[in-house]
């Protein structure tokens, strides 16, 4: 059972992002992602002017002359919300930690989601498929997913995207819209994965950071332990050389990671922390739609 002080936590998230979602993304999930997800309809008889990419070569063939799949739009889409729950998203303030951010954006997709009539499917993983629930609607589906994330107690605190991409490729049958919240912590082998399922889906790549990360603050020696793999490095924070380097490392990082996933086609966001994320996926939305438009 949940205790008093969680229960309110899981309330405030819910009421905070339902006001977000009324008034700060009113109407843009819907022209952002709407429409990304289609289905085959049929196969009719080609006209001049029509699309040649969308010819069906085997049915030409039997026929001998051409034909063209043709596709509707979606009535609905099936968004998955994979949510990294390894050691690193521990890290924070102490009262607001990355997971808590985590639950609190997901919250906010989520709703905008059942707000728009489609489906939402919940994926925690860490170096692991921890949890899937499948997809749902409705305001108590939503407060499921809020609860899961903030409650949930991994077996594992590693990162590895790779095996939760391999499991939603194989449960997914149709195009999904799929946001990866996490920390941007990414192998070769999950940039892989993420390529071959943004082949297939419309996949988001959100990531949470935390300026504390680059900006180190002069405090001494530290001992720095990493809360997934338990590795220690002692670092001379008193150094401005040292922290300045960590700095530019960071940022080299951040760039690398973003340029990766656009080259894999997939769509970044950086959120961070120390900031209400609220209006930066807001000016997210509109230039996907202004894309989508072009």
């Amino acid at each position: 059972m949940l205790s008093e002080e969680m229960l309110r936590k899981i309330r405030a998230i819910e009421l905070r992002t339902r006001h977000i979602v009324t008034a700060v993304l009113a109407g843009q999930y819907h022209s952002a992602f709407k429409g990304s997800g289609m289905e085959f309809e049929e196969v009719r008889e080609y006209f001049p002017g029509d699309d040649v990419r969308a010819i069906d070569w085997n049915v030409t063939a039997r026929m001998r002359h051409p034909f063209i799949k043709t596709f509707r739009e979606e009535r609905e889409l099936t968004v998955f919300l994979v949510v990294d729950m390894s050691a690193s998203l521990l890290f924070g303030d102490g009262d607001r930690v990355k997971r808590d951010i985590a639950a609190e954006l997901a919250a906010v997709l989520a709703l905008a989601a059942i707000r728009n009539q489609d489906k939402v499917a919940l994926l925690l993983h860490t170096d692991r498929v921890e949890k899937y629930i499948p997809a749902g609607k409705g305001p108590r589906h939503v407060l499921r997913v809020i609860r899961e994330i903030l409650t949930f107690d991994p077996e594992s605190k590693g990162t590895d995207l790779q095996p939760a991409l391999t499991f939603l490729n194989r449960v997914s049958r149709h195009k999904a819209l799929v946001f990866l919240i996490g920390d941007g912590h990414i192998t070769d082998e999950s940039l892989r994965a993420a390529t071959l399922t943004a082949r297939r889906h419309d996949v988001v790549a959100i990531r949470l950071d935390d300026p504390r990360e680059s900006e180190w603050i002069s405090a001494g020696l530290i001992d720095w332990i990493d809360p997934e793999t338990g590795t220690r490095h002692l670092v001379d924070t008193s150094s401005t050389a040292v922290r300045n380097a960590l700095r530019e490392k960071h940022l080299a990082w951040s760039a690398a990671h973003e340029r990766d996933l656009r080259r894999g086609g997939v769509d970044p966001l950086t959120l961070p922390t120390h900031q209400p994320y609220e209006l930066t996926l807001a000016k997210f939305f509109r230039q996907r739609t202004a894309r989508r438009g072009k």
